[in-house]
């Protein structure tokens, strides 16, 4: 699904930012750029508008519907592969995922709604709470978890959030990725700050590929439609014997490295960083940096 409009200048950055060797490098425009002044206004009004309950609860069911809205357009061209690893898990987790849509988190609540009937908690930039339109009203009314690179900030709030809500039984997706690079293909390297919170609450990480297929359908005068398979990969347990500095190094070199061997059966080629506009999924543009058409 096409969010947004003319996604040129954004491919153009995720092919610099590739060259460059930036794997994890913003590449969107547009976002908003605020103060830490007007961050923490816009943190603390949503932590009040989640404990006003009833109020948040009637409000965020237009966004839950639209959640489901959008699913319902994307049920019939997505596939699961994996289900059946879950089945050992015994309580919540963290869920990874590559991340390359606004809307990618509709693929991990399908799966955790078809094995539990949960839906995630997803973890969130705190400048997206500042956004407005319906990303904005999306971002502030569904089941969302702001954090802040503060260290005062991940120790007093974001971890024990964290651990409350998995040792609930709950989910939680983060995006180990961090910045979002729209519709490309290949994993990027899993920052270990994911896996840090995961060793520290003693969570397991559910990782998630999202593989993704051209149809000859087109979406818009850009790309053409997507047919989605999301595979569950193995589950991956932090080792009680180990630090959380040792463990989360571990857990996220495996997070990437069950990735790369997905995408490179999924995509029958070997992983490499080498531009290519075919790694931008359903995109039209002929034009390659390598010659592949």
């Amino acid at each position: 699904m096409i969010i947004g409009g003319d996604k040129s200048a954004v491919i153009e950055n995720i092919r610099k930012n590739v060259k460059e060797g930036e794997l994890n490098k913003k590449a969107e425009l547009d976002d908003p750029n605020i103060s830490d002044e007007e961050i923490d206004r816009v943190i603390g009004d949503f932590e009040k508008y989640q404990n006003k309950k009833v109020w948040y609860f009637l409000k965020s069911r237009p966004a839950f519907a639209m959640v489901n809205a959008v699913w319902a357009m994307h049920k019939n061209v997505t596939e699961f592969d994996g289900l059946e690893k879950l089945d050992e898990l015994k309580g919540g987790a963290i869920v990874t995922s590559n991340h390359f849509n606004p809307i990618d988190s509709i693929f991990a609540r399908a799966v955790l709604k078809k094995k539990y009937h949960k839906t995630p908690y997803i973890v969130v930039q705190d400048t997206n709470f500042a956004m407005t339109g319906l990303l904005g009203y999306l971002f502030n009314n569904l089941k969302m978890i702001p954090i802040l690179k503060r260290p005062n900030y991940i120790i007093k709030k974001f971890t024990p959030r964290i651990k409350e809500l998995v040792g609930a039984g709950e989910f939680v997706q983060i995006y180990p990725e961090e910045e979002m690079w729209f519709n490309y293909r290949k994993p990027r390297p899993c920052k270990r700050g994911t896996y840090l919170f995961a060793a520290q609450v003693g969570a397991p990480v559910v990782p998630i590929f999202v593989e993704m297929v051209d149809l000859d359908e087109d979406d818009n005068e850009q790309f053409r439609k997507l047919k989605y398979v999301v595979h569950v990969l193995d589950i991956i347990y932090p080792d009680p014997e180990k630090s959380h500095k040792q463990n989360s190094k571990e857990m996220a070199e495996k997070d990437y490295e069950e990735r790369v061997a997905c995408y490179e059966k999924c995509y029958r080629e070997k992983l490499d960083y080498k531009f290519d506009y075919s790694d931008i999924a359903g995109y039209k543009v002929k034009k390659s940096s390598s010659g592949k058409k």
